[in-house]
């Protein structure tokens, strides 16, 4: 009877990566690209308007963010655009203000 084996994967926390862009960079990148080719799809130098601000948008990203962790892309929009006050249980909806907390408690009745 032999030994079972399987094969176990060594790189499992290595970047998605596709021609040295994080997969959320390219969608950007190609975002851009689509939404400039349906604006400028009629202008006779469409292929200069369209690919060279992409191109730009590529390289800018692809030089900020050198040395930069994984994902940082992402995190910077999220801290630019989250609230700046973070909460740990999230915002209470409305303060509860108690009046007459003895009311129905009469002197007798009182503890001593």
């Amino acid at each position: 009877m032999g030994l079972k084996t399987s094969p176990v994967y060594r790189c499992l926390d290595k970047k998605s990566m596709v021609f040295g862009f994080e997969i959320v960079d390219l969608f950007l990148v190609f975002t851009v690209l689509a939404f400039l080719n349906f604006i400028l799809g009629s202008i006779q130098y469409k292929f200069f308007f369209t690919w060279g601000p992409s191109t730009a948008l590529a390289l800018f990203i692809r030089i900020m963010k050198r040395g930069k962790p994984e994902n940082y892309l992402q995190h910077l929009l999220k801290f630019h655009f989250d609230s700046k006050v973070q909460f740990a249980f999230g915002r209470s909806n409305k303060r509860t203000v108690f009046k007459n907390y003895n009311k129905g408690i009469s002197h007798e009745q009182k503890p001593s």
